[in-house]
This record gives structure tokens, C-alpha cells and sequence, in this order.
């Protein structure tokens, strides 16, 4: 049996830590051990635990709230989830602050941007409903951190949302900033958690793409609230039901004004022009201002007034177009007068 352990902890199971093996070694090989004689035996024969424990520092603690919905904790992980089998992924993903439960995370090849972080709140709203607040950082997706006001935030008093936080406060959830990494101490224990067990599992399973991994992902996520999840203070659950009328599409979007050309085409980031059909009756809107509105998976979406006149579908594969492409002025400039000035009583341009 000791031969057996080592083996396994030597081979399909390395990089395991000692509960997690004596977990598989009870649930798939029939092993009969105690986790304390996993771990000595684990030990007499040089395997060491991969977890590193470092002294703690003193921190007070904050109370987790009361009930299952009033604070969800976000953030991304970028990481080498696949160690070397693969392209190095990101996750992203919430963590109930009340129960520490995890409702949605999802690996993707992008670093942390918008519109991962839209796909997942979306797919939160509808598994769960709507949380009352999230607990996120700094990062600029988001809040804004640069310090340029334009001259009807200045009037208004306050910058204008990132995409995310115009999103959020449609949907009424209230964003909570932690200036610090423990802060959300929650949600950086669950990263350090799956980079252990969730490596593992990814390991066992021989994933190598990002298809691949949100597989074994899925799987592993109810496994891990089950084990890990606790009940909150109180029973009720405060997520919101959500309304059926809310156009999700136009809400979990990257929004932009954008003017009709008189061709009736309007240009969505560079390289890329869309050409709305006519009105009833052959009327057009040339010269009006419409809103575009790009989903996650790169389908673009034209309103008028909140009233969708057309509908393109991206290329598979072919994602949102980056925020500052989209920033770019649509249709023909406009030229500008030249100057004259005035040279030793002559006028040149």
C-alpha cells in the first residue's frame, strides 16, 4: 500500500497537496489510509507539500454579510493554469462574501478587459439573479483613473462610468472599491486555492487549450461549493429576480455614439463599416446619431433611440473591437479652414 501511495503521488497525481490527494485516493483508487497516514507516508519518502505556509500577519476581520446575494467579490487571475501544455490563461470569476460559494468563473486568452468581465456578470445575472454590490479593485475596467473631465463631467460633477460601471449601475448594483489586495482577501484565497487543486485537476484531465479547461472547470465548480461552501447567516437569499423586459443585449455591451453617414453607413473601429438597411418606405437617417453596441463575442448592434434598426454578426472568433479603435472618428472629417498669416506685409497660407 505504501508503494501504491508513492507511486500515484510520484505520477498521476503529482502536485497534489496531501488533502486533495487523500481526497482522490478515497473517491477513485478505494484507498483506505487516513489523511495522516497519506501525509507520513508522503513524507518518509521525500515528497514534500507543494503549499508553502508563510507566518501570518495580524489583520482585523471584516464579518461576511449576512445573506447569500448582498456581495459578490470579483477579480481576474492570470496564470499557467496548463503548466506549459498550453497558451497561459486568465480567470475570471465572483465568490459569494456570504457563503463563499462560487456561481461563475471562466478562463479566457485575454488578460482582464471588459468584455470578459461583462460575460461573466451577464451569465451571473441569469444563473443566479442580480447581486446587490461587488467588491472589485482598482483596476480600470473598472473605474476610470486618468484625470482627463470633459466639460460635462466637469458641469455634472463626476466622471462619466467605465462600460462595466455604466452596466452595473443599469442593472443597480452598487460597486465597492478595496484599496487593498486584503481587502478581498476572499476571493485572492480562492485563486490560491484553485492554483493548487484546480492545476491538479487540470493536470489529471490533460487539458492543454482554454476549451479544454473551461470543461474540467465546470465540473470542478459544483465539487468545489459543495465541499467548500458554507451557509449563511441567514436563509433568504438577496438576489434580485431579473425583469424580463430588460434588453440584456443592449445592457452587457460596449456602447458608442456614432453619426450616419450620408451613405447610410457608419464605422465601427478601423476597417470595419456597416451598412443599415432603409426604413419603412424607403426613409433613411442620414446625419442622426445612433448607438452602437458591440457584444462580448464581436456582433455589432445599431440603436435609434433605443430602438434596434440593425443587427451584424461578427466572425466566429473575431471578439470586440478594441476600445480605442472604437474611439475613433466615424464618416468623413471635416476639413478645417486653413489660417493665413501675415509675412512683411505679404499674406501667405
Amino acid at each position: 500500500m505504501r508503494k501504491r501511495v508513492v507511486e500515484l503521488a510520484k505520477d498521476s497525481y503529482r502536485g497534489f497537496n496531501d488533502t486533495h490527494f487523500w481526497e482522490k485516493l478515497k473517491k477513485l483508487e478505494g484507498g483506505k489510509l487516513s489523511r495522516q497516514s497519506v501525509q507520513r507516508i508522503l513524507r518518509q519518502a521525500g515528497i514534500a507539500s507543494p503549499q508553502k505556509r508563510r507566518a501570518p500577519k495580524y489583520r482585523s476581520r471584516r464579518e461576511r454579510r449576512a445573506q447569500e446575494g448582498m456581495m459578490l467579490q470579483t477579480d481576474g487571475s492570470t496564470h499557467d493554469w496548463l503548466e506549459g501544455r498550453g497558451p497561459k490563461l486568465t480567470m475570471l470569476g465572483f465568490i459569494d462574501d456570504a457563503t463563499g460559494k462560487v456561481p461563475v468563473a471562466r478562463f479566457q486568452p485575454e488578460p482582464e478587459d471588459t468584455a470578459g468581465y461583462l460575460r461573466i456578470t451577464r451569465e451571473v445575472v441569469e444563473k443566479v439573479g442580480i447581486p446587490l454590490s461587488i467588491y472589485r479593485d482598482q483596476h480600470s475596467t473598472f473605474q476610470r483613473n486618468d484625470e482627463h473631465w470633459t466639460e460635462q463631467e466637469q458641469l455634472a460633477g463626476s466622471q462619466a462610468p467605465t462600460q462595466l460601471g455604466r452596466c452595473w449601475q443599469e442593472l443597480g448594483i452598487t460597486s465597492i472599491l478595496a484599496r487593498s489586495a486584503q481587502a478581498k482577501g476572499r476571493v485572492e484565497r480562492l485563486w490560491r486555492t484553485f492554483q493548487d487543486r484546480l492545476v491538479s485537476e487540470l493536470r489529471l484531465a490533460g487539458a492543454r487549450t482554454g476549451e479544454q479547461a473551461n470543461v474540467v472547470l465546470e465540473r470542478f465548480l459544483p465539487e468545489y461549493n459543495e465541499q467548500f461552501a458554507q451557509p449563511a447567516r441567514q436563509t433568504t437569499v438577496a438576489y434580485r429576480k431579473l425583469d424580463s423586459r430588460l434588453d440584456l443585449d443592449y445592457i452587457f455591451a460596449l456602447r458608442y455614439q456614432r453619426v450616419v453617414n450620408p451613405d447610410h453607413t457608419i464605422v465601427v473601429g478601423a476597417g470595419l463599416r456597416v451598412q443599415l438597411p432603409a426604413l419603412p418606405g424607403h426613409t433613411g437617417f442620414a446625419g442622426k446619431a445612433v448607438e452602437v453596441c458591440q457584444q462580448p463575442n464581436g456582433d455589432v448592434m445599431v440603436y435609434l433611440e433605443r430602438r434596434l434598426l440593425h443587427r451584424e454578426t461578427a466572425e466566429p472568433g473575431a471578439g470586440p473591437v478594441r476600445a480605442r479603435d472604437m474611439r475613433r472618428r466615424a464618416g468623413p472629417r471635416k476639413k478645417k479652414p486653413l489660417k493665413t498669416y501675415t509675412f512683411a506685409g505679404r499674406a501667405a497660407i
